[in-house]
């Protein structure tokens, strides 16, 4: 009986449905919505390395975090490769380090495969001979992995990071743009892994020390993450120092004491580097920025006393230097050192002289230094990536890319200086330990910038300031790839993460 209930509704049901006219069908369909991207899945590994004569057992992985909306779409995804040790029982309490380096446009290859992670590009000599290619990394006795778990992050558009589809990678291409990202992705590794209990670290090179900078006040002031240490690793706070322009003379001053340490390096000057140094950067701060400062009021006479001790210091003629004002950029001093043996010098390392292309022009035309590191990078970041990590993607592993410009600096009418976020964070957080690594021969981001920068930190309570410390190495802007910097870079590290406040 039911049955046949049912079936007579069924087919009074299908009676009515013929009779009715059909409705027509919608001009514009809905359309189904896409499903929402996800990051691409994890991948680990496990591994083990000697480091201080110990096999340290750790878990590499290789992964992407979304970052979201307010609304929970997603905004872009940040690829980072992390390192922790397996054999601690909490992990929740050992030290953890973020690293990544700068351009803006860099990835964070250079740190991650070059001094920090348990693998390591190893060049020939002393760092500034070309290798064989292909190059590949091998085991990194000098790794830190021992003491701190380590986190390489890649800002957006470097590395496999990507905007997202409903945001524009220029969303994230400018000064606080970049570190409100990266401070979110932090946030979230932190959250995900259960890590607010360590002890936390940040270490940015070159423009890496500007996202440094403003983490440590960012962090603090947004999610409440007091750090316990920054690294400021041939960094720059403000531009300023490198930027030379009608009435600032600045960076003339912050380069002589670079220019002494290559002119030592390349015999063009004799005696003690490092006294030499320190004479070059009292002269540079003393006499030499009062000569500049008077402008075209300096009597020939003064002049040439000037262009004579220039000369002492640089290897430089002194005829040189008046023809150039008492003036001298390191693009020209790059061709000028050594262009009576055919030779231009690297920019991010001057210890790097190869043959100049022509010798008829008065700057050096390329930088032979980088040209010695990319390609070598580059190889054996993407086998180290594949091969031995296990991770691919159709699209290129951006090393250093120029797709973040225009960037956006966000300093209106000034000169970007992020100096004093850095002192807001050290202010609010007097346990914050700052850390300065610099080389004696980078003319890229000369040591005296910064230190000239941290100099000008007025608003930097006194009690705070002997938490910064400064050390200085043989080679350039990388002189962790020179290997008796690559020891001292470990055990300065070491020292900075496990020494107590003072």
């Amino acid at each position: 009986m039911i049955r046949a209930l049912t079936f007579c509704l069924a087919m009074t049901c299908a009676v009515q449905a013929a009779s009715e006219p059909a409705k027509p069908a919608p001009e514009n369909p809905p359309q189904e919505k896409a499903p929402e991207p996800k990051p691409a899945e994890p991948v680990s590994r496990e591994a083990t390395v000697e480091i201080a004569g110990k096999k340290i057992p750790y878990k590499v992985t290789t992964s992407k975090i979304q970052l979201k909306k307010d609304d929970g779409k997603p905004r872009a995804s940040i690829f980072h490769v992390s390192y922790i040790r397996t054999d601690v029982k909490d992990p929740s309490t050992r030290p953890v380090m973020f690293a990544f380096n700068g351009g803006p446009g860099s990835s964070a290859v250079w740190l991650h495969i070059g001094v920090l992670g348990p693998k390591i590009v190893k060049l020939p000599g002393d760092g500034t001979t070309p290798p064989q290619p292909p190059v590949r990394v091998a085991d990194n006795p000098l790794s830190i992995l021992d003491v701190c778990d380590l986190v390489f992050v890649d800002p957006v558009s470097t590395g496999y990071s990507r905007a997202e589809s409903d945001a524009k990678p220029g969303e994230f291409h400018g000064v606080n743009d970049d570190v409100e990202s990266v401070g979110d992705f932090i946030r979230r590794w932190i959250t995900e892994n259960q890590r607010w209990g360590s002890p936390k670290f940040l270490l940015g090179e070159s423009y890496g020390g500007i996202r440094v900078a403003g983490l440590s006040q960012h962090l603090q002031s947004r999610y409440g993450m007091s750090l316990n240490g920054v690294v400021l690793l041939s960094s720059l706070l403000d531009f300023a120092t490198l930027s030379a322009a009608p009435g600032n003379d600045l960076p003339y001053l912050v380069f002589l004491p670079s220019y002494t340490g290559t002119a030592h390096h390349h015999g063009k000057v004799q005696g003690d580097r490092d006294a030499l140094v320190r004479e070059s950067a009292e002269f540079a701060f003393g006499a030499y920025a009062t000569a500049l400062l008077r402008g075209g009021d300096l009597s020939d006479a003064e002049r040439k006393d000037l262009a004579a001790k220039l000369s002492k210091l640089t290897g430089i003629s002194a005829e040189v230097w008046l023809t150039h004002d008492l003036r001298i950029d390191p693009t020209f001093f790059r061709g000028e050192l050594l262009r009576a043996e055919g030779k231009i010098l690297g920019r991010f390392d001057a210890r790097v002289a190869w043959d100049a292309t022509d010798t008829s022009s008065p700057f050096a035309k390329y930088d032979p230094s980088y040209s010695l590191a990319y390609g070598a990078f580059s190889t054996a970041m993407m086998d180290y990536l594949g091969r031995d990590l296990g991770y691919k993607e159709d699209q290129p592993y951006e090393i250093l890319t120029g797709k973040v410009h225009p960037w956006r600096w966000d300093s209106e009418n000034e000169v970007l200086n992020l100096g004093d976020r850095l002192a807001t964070a050290m202010r609010d957080n007097p346990k914050l330990k700052v850390l300065v690594m610099g080389g004696y021969t980078d003319l890229a981001t000369p040591p005296e910038g910064v230190a000239h920068s941290l100099r000008h930190l007025l608003d930097l309570p006194k009690g705070v300031r002997k938490n910064i410390s400064t050390t200085h190495y043989d080679g350039g802007h990388m002189f962790y790839l020179n290997p008796p910097d690559l020891e001292k870079t470990r055990r300065d590290l070491v020292e900075f993460i496990t020494s107590p406040v003072p």
